[in-house]
């Protein structure tokens, strides 16, 4: 396969990933259907094996396309820009769901709930505890995201890596005091309308919070390893993006499931 081309765009090579991870994903909801009936976890662990290691290796060979051998040109990078636009848009449209949920249950309790929300013999979080922490650790997540990526258009290597460690290290706390939170509740997800859209909307911005400090982790080992440059750094910027979408989010959760619910 030559590399002379006269065109801008990166035609990707053959790759297996995109096989492996379908077989990863396969195994993976197959093993939590069996996991559920049979309390059975081996073919949950194969999957998360499998799902894994094609994700390591799929990101591996997209850092070396976009760093060493330099095919993220441009009108590339600007098409990777407009892929990740879209899909936080996807993924607004996917928390607005929730919300419409929470809403339409919320602004008009009917009778098998008691006709009040929240619902009779719900006892709800205090907004002021845990949940406050939570807000002001993701608040400080956003400044601390910003602080690395302004240290990094400067080439400031080592303000970068305190303030992108800083930045993870803040996610690790949030998922550890959510996972306090869910152990110490009051209710359950079957508790009502009122504990399934509680867990759905809070438990799906916790996976995204879990996967938010996974992007930021793979982005501070890249910048240990020289990989981004201050013109060259989209995959910071993509995940700088995305986790000032979750703080977002965030931010309309504790206004409407915490403290107005309360």
């Amino acid at each position: 396969m030559t590399n002379m081309s006269n065109h801008p765009y990166h035609l990707v090579d053959y790759s297996p990933w995109p096989l492996t991870g379908a077989i990863g994903t396969m195994t993976l909801v197959t093993g939590l259907v069996k996991w559920f009936h049979n309390f059975n976890m081996n073919l949950l662990i194969l999957g998360y094996l499998i799902t894994l290691l094609t994700m390591y290796q799929w990101w591996r060979d997209i850092s070396r396309e976009g760093t060493h051998q330099g095919k993220h040109t441009i009108m590339v990078s600007k098409g990777l820009r407009w892929g990740m636009i879209l899909f936080i848009i996807s993924e607004v449209f996917f928390f607005i769901s929730f919300f419409w949920a929470f809403f339409h249950s919320s602004l008009s309790p009917n009778i098998e709930i008691g006709v009040n929300w929240p619902p009779m013999n719900i006892m709800p979080f205090n907004p002021f505890h845990v949940p406050l922490l939570n807000t002001i650790i993701l608040i400080t997540s956003g400044i601390t995201v910003t602080w690395a990526h302004h240290a990094l258009m400067e080439s400031n290597f080592t303000q970068t890596s305190q303030s992108l460690f800083l930045t993870v290290m803040l996610g690790f706390y949030f998922t550890i005091l959510q996972a306090y939170e869910y152990i110490e509740a009051p209710f359950t997800i079957s508790d009502s309308v009122y504990g399934s859209t509680f867990f759905m909307a809070t438990g799906f911005h916790g996976l995204h919070v879990i996967i938010g400090t996974l992007f930021l982790l793979i982005c501070l080992i890249r910048h240990i390893n020289n990989h981004f440059s201050m013109n060259h750094h989209f995959g910071f910027e993509a995940a700088a993006w995305y986790w000032h979408f979750v703080d977002v989010v965030w931010l309309f959760l504790y206004i409407s499931i915490y403290w107005w619910s309360y």
